[in-house]
């Protein structure tokens, strides 16, 4: 067999970086980036990334320069990620300030790292943090109902009271001739913690729950304040924790405030809203336009400018004497309650009508109010894709206007946590499980609950100097959208060695079957990508998630069947899309994954309560079944936007998962199939594990964490259920496996052997991979090795792996000849390699390789609402292992792929 381009890779990532020759050896490494979408505007706002380093590169503590094509290097603030197991660095985090250079690719390299010219500064004492980017300075209080104290510009107090808002009502929906009582309550903070301070970054991390007059304390909050040198905006990163009873607290509204002083005639004071597609509204409070008498065009001009009108003795007296005769507008809201439609309306004030001003489909979600003398631009990130969502802005004829960011707009329906069936009797297990049969969906009184479930947005705030032209508003509504992501070439992280280093390379179309392959992948992330926009899988709630199974009788995905709905990372289509990332570079690729990822890791996951640390199989609500699995919340997931752009709230959702497993004491797996558990008592273990879903989980939580902090106590812990694994008899396939969560160890207390086709499907196989990559235990090696063997070999193969009969039929035949594949490129076999082949293009309980044309057609009207794109065969389950199967079988043995497709039958 010839090994494949990645076995070379793997090789050169265990050894100082060298490209390719001996020559280059004494080269410093370094890593070419770029921006993610290449119309990012250059200098709009500062950014973070992560970049990877191959093993023995880079020294742990190093410093690094960014240089441009040409020019002086770039100021840069850097900080460790990620260790290799000798201790050099392997991932990097990387903070800059808005570019002041329009260049394409920049260049990053060990070295002294150049400092801004004005460098951000953070002072703190017990009251406060005091930020200072330059352009804005900021006072955020350690305590009380406020996030933010003040933001100043060139002395000027340009916003003030930032704090959090929650709206509550006690039913779903007013009964007939009663009143309904909406409950106000405010964020209120417990902690406050100082992340980094400069000189190009800071981060501010506050946390608390929202407070009502009756003193309830409910909905924890995590709220994280970045700033940047030279910087005039805030990123805002919220989180929202649902602890209320979701029979009785119906949230009526979700939002940020704060107070802006106004100044100058109403005629100076200006507001703007982003509409779609670069479109923007743009009005004065006080409009002089359209009038029966002209104040002149030179006045007419400033207005819809932005800028300040000449004096009024300058106007047309006809305008200037009747001034206080044209109404003024002190109240404006942009809201966007579907995915499709926006409108936008304002008043004069309080208990008069609001004008409908405008309307259309997409906002992108920017706002701002302010004059000549300065003002703030604000805005929500996912606006239109994340509805309902609005933008308030009240009072503004007063010399105090007041805006509101509304995650949860107060205009929808009140936000529903509800289960959506009363249970229909399943009150047994037997009857549960008779049930799934059906509806495929896992259901139990009493799991269906919303409690802990989280769900985590970004804001923007800018504080400017004066109102911003029109062309200026519009790219920052382009940045609010599309804030600048900086990332390195495919070909980098492939070198570096990251990610399971065997598992995946970059896209190879060299042979008419090696390019089918890559067309079939590419056509289903395509694909994916229309479904979300065909159907419209956006919301609050929704946003990121994908269905599981498609209805080709109603030609809709199965968003109303048990466990046929949303797929809640069912058969893990969040790791295919990062490495359709990582090999491509796609940017449509890598906002898709984003969102799923911010999703997943929030809404699919309990944060606090009985399942804090598990997450929910798929379900009709993200919440509703009641397996609640290590599988979902595991760091697997969410490692790979960790390490690409540094995210602080994904790295705290990976730390939480430290310990997880320790909730399989009160809610077993395996409840519902009556199976006797053993007795503990006296012995090292405390509970059961199986050695699939869960044990990877467990294993993804560990390395992850190791990773970060290099410190040895996760390292060990990985050893020695490694080794204990590895000592068991049949290894990976025991069944009967009890644990210590103390020490990691595992014990066999069962007997025979055991396959699941889920065992190895939810990060499993590139959670091993990394394992085997990084940490030197032969005999756990040989027990994964010995699984690949095993799972799609014939009866008479398995009874000579195992030494015993075995006539289970085990699923996803196709899925798991990744792992013959694996077993093959680690034995040099090349008659296993054929194997996995075959096993590859038969399809079985997967997809077969169709070639082009692909099988799809468009649905039209009468039969579905809007036109639909169809392909026969497609869902989560199918797509995701089909597009991680193929890029893996062909990095471990694409050498010995055949030149063309095998004929159908």
């Amino acid at each position: 067999m010839r090994f494949p381009r990645t076995f070379a890779l793997l090789t050169l990532a265990l050894l100082p970086w060298t490209w390719v020759t001996g020559a280059q050896a004494e080269e410093k490494p370094e890593a070419q980036l770029h921006w993610l979408k290449h119309d990012t505007a250059r200098d709009a706002v500062g950014t973070t990334w992560g970049t990877p380093w191959p093993q023995g590169a880079v020294e742990p503590e190093s410093e690094f320069t960014l240089s441009p094509e040409s020019g002086q290097p770039l100021p840069v603030q850097s900080w460790p990620l990620a260790y290799w197991p000798d201790g050099s660095l392997k991932w990097s985090g990387h903070a800059i300030a808005p570019l002041e250079v329009d260049s394409i690719a920049l260049t990053l390299r060990p070295g002294d790292a150049t400092q801004p010219a004005q460098a951000l500064t953070v002072s703190e004492n017990e009251e406060s943090i005091r930020v200072n980017t330059g352009s804005i300075q900021a006072v955020l209080p350690k305590s009380g109902n406020r996030l933010i104290h003040s933001i100043t510009r060139e002395g000027r107090d340009t916003l003030h009271n930032g704090r959090l808002v929650i709206l509550s009502q006690g039913q779903a929906e007013a009964e007939v001739g009663e009143p309904l009582t909406v409950n106000a309550f405010t964020g209120r903070l417990d902690k406050v913690t100082l992340e980094q301070a400069g000189p190009v970054r800071a981060v501010v991390k506050l946390e608390g729950k929202h407070v009502g007059e009756n003193g309830r304390a409910w909905i924890p909050f995590v709220v994280r304040l970045y700033f940047y040198a030279g910087d005039d905006s805030v990123r805002m990163v919220h989180t929202m924790i649902y602890d209320g009873d979701q029979k009785r607290d119906f949230i009526r509204g979700v939002g940020v405030r704060f107070d802006v002083p106004m100044e100058g005639p109403l005629h100076d004071r200006h507001v703007r809203f982003s509409g779609e597609d670069g479109g923007l509204f743009a009005e004065a409070v006080r409009g002089i336009t359209g009038l029966r008498r002209d104040p002149g065009e030179a006045v007419r001009d400033a207005q819809t400018a932005g800028r300040a009108t000449p004096p009024l003795d300058e106007w047309a007296r006809s305008v200037s004497e009747r001034i206080d005769v044209i109404p003024a507008f002190g109240d404006y809201t942009l809201s966007q309650l579907t995915a499709d439609a926006f409108e936008i309306r304002k008043r004069t004030q309080p208990g008069l009508a609001w004008l409908d001003s405008a309307e259309g489909g997409r906002s992108s979600g920017l706002g701002y109010i302010g004059s000549p003398e300065g003002g703030v631009a604000f805005g929500i990130r996912d606006f239109w894709q994340s509805h309902p969502s609005q933008l308030d802005i009240r009072n503004a004829r007063t010399d105090n206007a007041e805006v509101t960011m509304w995650l949860w707009s107060p205009q929808a329906r009140p936000m529903d946590m509800r289960f959506y069936h009363d249970g229909m009797g399943l009150d047994t297990h037997e009857k549960q499980l008779d049930a799934m049969g059906v509806t495929y969906e896992d259901y139990e009184p009493g799991f269906a609950s919303a409690t802990g479930v989280a769900r985590t947005s970004e804001l923007r705030l800018w504080a400017l100097p004066a109102t911003p032209d029109r062309e200026t508003t519009v790219q920052m509504a382009r940045t609010l959208a599309q804030p600048p992501q900086m990332v390195a070439r495919p070909k980098d992280y492939e070198a570096a060695g990251v990610f399971g280093a065997a598992i995946w390379d970059l896209p190879d179309r060299s042979t008419p079957a090696k390019t089918a392959i890559e067309n079939q992948v590419d056509f289903y992330l395509d694909h994916y990508l229309t479904q979300v926009e065909e159907h419209n899988w956006y919301g609050f709630w929704d946003y990121g998630d994908v269905m599981h199974t498609y209805d080709h009788d109603r030609h809709t995905w199965r968003y109303d069947v048990g466990g046929f709905a949303w797929a809640n990372s069912e058969l893990s289509p969040d790791i295919w899309l990062w490495y359709s990332f990582l090999r491509t570079g796609r940017a449509d690729v890598f906002q898709m994954a984003e969102a799923m990822t911010r999703h997943t890791g929030e809404v699919d996951v309990y944060h606090l309560g009985r399942f804090e640390g598990l997450g929910s199989r798929h379900n009709v609500r993200h919440w509703g079944d009641s397996a609640k699995q290590l599988r979902i919340s595991t760091p697997a997931n969410r490692r790979f936007y960790y390490f690409l752009t540094a995210d602080e709230r994904v790295g705290d959702l990976m730390r939480a998962t430290l310990g997880a497993e320790r909730r399989l004491l009160d809610v077993p797996p395996l409840r519902k199939l009556d199976r006797p558990q053993p007795d503990f008592t006296g012995k090292p273990y405390s509970l059961m594990m199986g050695l699939g879903t869960d044990w990877n989980s467990v294993a993804a939580a560990w390395l992850t964490e190791w990773e970060r902090t290099g410190e040895p106590e996760y390292r060990d812990k990985l050893l020695r259920a490694m080794r204990s694994i590895g000592e068991f008899e049949h290894g990976l396939l025991s069944s009967g496996t009890a644990y210590d969560p103390d020490t990691g160890r595992f014990y066999h207390v069962g007997e025979g052997v055991s396959g699941s086709h889920l065992a190895m499907v939810f990060g499993g196989v590139e959670i091993n991979a990394e394992l085997i990559q990084l940490l030197d235990v032969p005999e756990y090696e040989a027990a994964f090795i010995q699984y690949g063997r095993f799972f799609n070999a014939s009866s008479e193969e398995k009874a000579e792996i195992i030494g015993q009969p075995y006539n289970r039929n085990l699923n996803l035949g196709q899925a798991h000849s990744r792992m013959t594949a694996y077993s093959a490129w680690k034995l040099d076999d090349e008659a296993l390699a054929e194997r996995a082949w075959n096993e590859f293009f038969s399809g079985r309980a997967g997809i077969r390789i169709f070639g082009t044309p692909y099988p799809t057609r468009t649905v039209s009207p009468p039969e579905v609402l809007a036109p639909v794109t169809e392909a026969r065969g497609v869902s989560t389950n199918a797509v995701s292992q089909f597009g991680l199967t193929a890029i893996q079988i062909m990095a471990l043995i694409g050498e010995e792929a055949p030149e063309e497709i095998p004929e159908r039958d």
